[in-house]
């Protein structure tokens, strides 16, 4: 029966007591929505080819009740969105290729004689890649495990296992034989048959990891902003670089709960997180707190250095409106770098953890290309700006011999964290955007969990919570709920002393020694009190 446009349904015992023998039902092309239970009832099904009905949507879980077979069943090209757990258990042959909505399967317990798979996505033939081989698996140990252990031979002199295997060779008991179902299309490099997080440990990290990064740039942005001080370039710089790396928090967060709902059944969900917004926000969150954390890192030591190398000149200060002006261009390229995989350049969807490792195209490469080289060149430019600072507070004329450990020990950590963040991520990924991958996908989900997100965790605490300034507003923001009241005065008594201090300074002071005197308070005082101790 083809080309009935007219039919939409197909109703319970619709085929009863056409024949009672083995039969092949051709339904193709008609313009079926829905197989009602008990459709089949009564017949005994050689092939069902249910092709090209594209309106077919839906087939009820009972509609083989009843039936015998189908051994060969094809519902290619069709609307389904799932498959009938029941009623499926003599297929031997399950072609569904061009179902673009089947993006799940139905319990594979219900396909235990399945022989041959032609799919639409590769993720699913991972299911039979690992639980197939499991059932036939656990049914040939016992065999496997008695010829290991030097069984003895019967009285015409075989192994009781090779004989068995002589004799029934579709039983396929060998012991050294993989026994899979023949499904294609196979799984790529991009996407191998495994969990979202592949590896235990790589779960457990990821959690820890997502906690504190989370929590603590949420920890900065709430100090920061509900804190009654007026808005310094600093903490406007660190607002930013607590939201951008907020922002990669939670695209861990998103990562992390992915990984927990399709724990071992990943296949099934493999394609609805890859191809849907759950993916493409992902994508999105961590190129955006990628490039906008970068960002901010280069414009924090750009106006670090430009602040100390310059202390003596008031009029080359850069003021709040500057940075604010380079921030919104810092914004609007970090935006603009992760939309362009929504809109055709490069892709989220083409591995599990959504980031953008498309390069199928020349716009896709130079696209990947581009935004490593940028983080390199920004990496580069962050070390030239620490070092020139520490070269200038390393002058004995300035600084004493204290100040100068302490400053470049904090250097040294900021600097180093920035290289084993960006060193081995920028060396692998350039290497496979020329197409010469040197690890797997599985390998690189381990460098991308321990090395991506090393910024976004370490920067709240090297930034802002460890910094003296930030304990300072902590404290007197606690002062307020009737808690650390002592510390909140010990502080602000300080401030009072430092600045009577300063003035005292200023009136003592000859001319010839007050450009030491600009210079000292200007570093200690702007670099050690502002967040970078």
């Amino acid at each position: 029966m083809a080309d009935n446009m007219r039919i939409d349904i197909i109703p319970a015992n619709s085929f009863l007591g056409i024949a009672k023998d083995y039969i092949d039902m051709n339904l193709v092309r008609n313009g079926f929505k829905e197989i009602k239970s008990y459709a089949f009832n009564g017949t005994k099904l050689n092939t069902l080819i249910l092709r090209d009905n594209r309106n077919l949507h839906h087939i009820q879980e009972d509609a083989f009740q009843g039936a015998t077979g189908p051994s060969y069943l094809d519902v290619s090209s069709t609307a389904l969105s799932s498959l009938p757990s029941k009623g499926l258990s003599q297929v031997r042959s399950l072609k569904a290729t061009s179902a673009f909505a089947l993006k799940s399967l139905p319990p594979l317990e219900g396909l235990a004689e399945l022989l041959e798979a032609k799919l639409t996505y590769p993720s699913h033939c991972c299911a039979f890649h690992t639980w197939h081989r499991k059932q036939r698996e656990n049914a040939s140990r016992k065999f496997c495990d008695l010829s290991e252990a030097g069984m003895e031979p019967t009285d015409d002199g075989m192994n009781l296992v090779i004989d068995i295997n002589f004799q029934y060779a579709d039983l396929e008991f060998g012991c050294h034989s993989s026994p899979f179902v023949m499904c294609t299309p196979k799984p790529d490099a991009f996407n191998p048959c495994e969990d979202l997080l592949g590896f235990p440990f790589l779960r457990c990290l990821t959690w820890l990891i997502t906690v504190f990064a989370v929590a603590g740039n949420l920890a900065v942005l709430v100090i920061l902003l509900i804190s009654h001080y007026k808005l310094t370039i600093s903490r406007f710089l660190m607002c930013n670089l607590a939201f951008a790396d907020l922002c990669m928090g939670l695209y861990l967060m998103l990562i992390a709960f992915m990984d927990f709902n399709s724990r071992h059944e990943y296949y099934n969900h493999a394609t609805s997180w890859q191809t849907g917004p759950g993916c493409s926000t992902a994508g999105f969150l961590t190129v955006f707190a990628s490039e906008l954390s970068v960002y901010t890192l280069t414009v924090i030591s750009i106006e670090r250095w430009h602040t100390i190398t310059n202390a003596m000149h008031i009029n080359k200060r850069l003021r709040l409106h500057h940075v604010a002006a380079m921030m919104a261009a810092g914004w609007g390229f970090s935006v603009l770098v992760a939309l362009l995989p929504l809109v055709g350049v490069s892709s989220y969807s083409k591995v599990s953890i959504c980031l953008p490792m498309d390069i199928d195209t020349m716009a896709s490469q130079i696209y990947v290309m581009a935004v490593l080289i940028l983080n390199v060149v920004a990496f580069l430019v962050v070390g030239f700006c620490y070092i020139g600072i520490y070269l200038s507070v390393h002058n004995p004329e300035h600084s004493t011999r204290h100040g100068d450990t302490k400053i470049a020990k904090r250097m040294a950590v900021l600097i180093f964290t920035d290289f084993l963040c960006m060193a081995p991520i920028s060396f692998f990924a350039i290497s496979a955007a020329l197409r010469m991958p040197l690890i797997t996908v599985s390998h690189s989900k381990i460098l991308l969990i321990l090395f991506y997100p090393i910024n976004s965790l370490c920067n709240p605490f090297l930034y802002t919570i460890f910094t003296r300034a930030f304990r300072k507003d902590v404290c007197r923001l606690l002062s307020h709920c009737g808690c650390c009241n002592a510390n909140s005065d010990f502080y602000r008594s300080q401030t009072l002393a430092s600045q009577h201090t300063c003035t005292n300074k200023v009136a003592d002071k000859k001319p010839h020694s007050l450009s030491f005197y600009a210079y000292h308070v200007k570093m200690k005082g702007c670099f050690l009190s502002k967040g970078a101790t």
